[in-house]
């Protein structure tokens, strides 16, 4: 185990499930599982405990579900980042986890490998998101009721933001990293991430997820292509 090893806290109420990804994460050598709940109600008294660097959580659990546990986390101070675990792509609950503050899902059929790398991402400040994916959960959520008025909201809060910082912004939605947002708006990455700080601070959001969504729920993706130029 290294001394600056991710500190990791795995939640699913399967035992099984657990005992499956505490041996996945158990071969990394840069990995230290920290603690484990059957439940979303255990996480934050675990969190407290256990002060894990990353949460892996399961999205459906009977009492408290990851959902809640997730919002729970990331209004508090220092929260650890949240990876949701699912069976499901496009999937209502995972939508809304990532609205309330997760970094990222991946599916539980997700090769071993892929998830520790996942982990590992996610503690390293990056997304778990796929452009792709994120456009077939916005496809999903557009399919739902209340789409115009969200994006009436998600337009209104994003008019807080000077032009350059919506420029970031649409590039952050569209996937890219701070290099390519740097290369594409001829600017250092040091002020790519100053201007991805910016925009945090200002939308009272927690992460580049959330602010792709807000872009995707504004409609900006679609009019600038959705691709790159």
């Amino acid at each position: 185990m290294t001394a600056t090893a991710i500190r990791l806290l795995l939640v699913d109420d399967d035992p099984l499930v657990r005992a499956g990804l505490a041996l996945m994460m158990g071969g990394a050598d840069d990995i230290e599982i920290v603690g484990e709940a059957g439940d979303g109600g255990e996480v934050v008294a675990l969190v407290d405990r256990t002060r894990p660097d990353v949460v892996l959580m399961d999205i459906r659990m009977p009492s408290v579900d990851g959902l809640t546990a997730t919002r729970r986390l990331r209004e508090r101070e220092n929260a650890p980042q949240v990876v949701v675990l699912t069976t499901f792509h496009a999937d209502d609950l995972v939508l809304r986890a990532l609205r309330a503050g997760a970094a990222g899902f991946v599916l539980k059929d997700t090769p071993p490998a892929e998830i520790v790398q996942a982990v590992r991402r996610v503690a390293a400040g990056e997304p778990v998101l796929s452009p792709a994916v994120t456009r077939q959960l916005m496809r999903h959520a557009a399919e739902t009721t209340g789409a115009g008025t969200r994006r009436a909201r998600a337009r209104e809060r994003l008019a807080e933001l000077n032009d350059r910082e919506s420029e970031v912004a649409v590039a952050v939605g569209r996937g890219l990293a701070n290099a390519q947002i740097a290369a594409e708006l001829f600017m250092s990455v040091a002020t790519v991430k100053t201007h991805v700080s910016r925009i945090l601070a200002k939308l009272g959001l927690n992460n580049r997820v959330q602010v792709a969504l807000l872009a995707y729920d504004a409609g900006f993706l679609e009019e600038s292509g959705d691709g790159g130029h």
